[in-house]
């Protein structure tokens, strides 16, 4: 009886551990399938990269900087204009 309750619990075992297999190996499956949808819808909704996001931005900030420093550079030309101009 004892060889037989062994041979029972290794055989249950030995399912055990290749329905566990089977299992892991089809959890495999569904994560790439679902990386792939995942991964067309974002290229369907044509989101933008972080680099450049980060690019845009830079320019952005370049394109103040360069504004701000026309605006005073204006600011000063039309100071002088007017100072020209009141001198008789």
């Amino acid at each position: 009886m004892t060889t037989t309750s062994s041979r029972f619990f290794d055989e249950l075992a030995k399912l055990m551990t290749n329905a566990t297999g089977a299992a892991q190996g089809l959890r495999k499956e569904v994560d790439a399938m679902v990386q792939s949808q995942v991964e067309r819808v974002l290229n369907n909704l044509e989101l933008v990269k972080r680099e450049e996001l980060d690019v845009v931005r830079d320019m952005a900030r370049k394109a103040r900087e360069e504004n701000e420093a026309l605006a005073k550079r204006l600011a000063e030309l039309e100071s002088k204009a007017i100072s020209d101009v009141s001198i008789p």
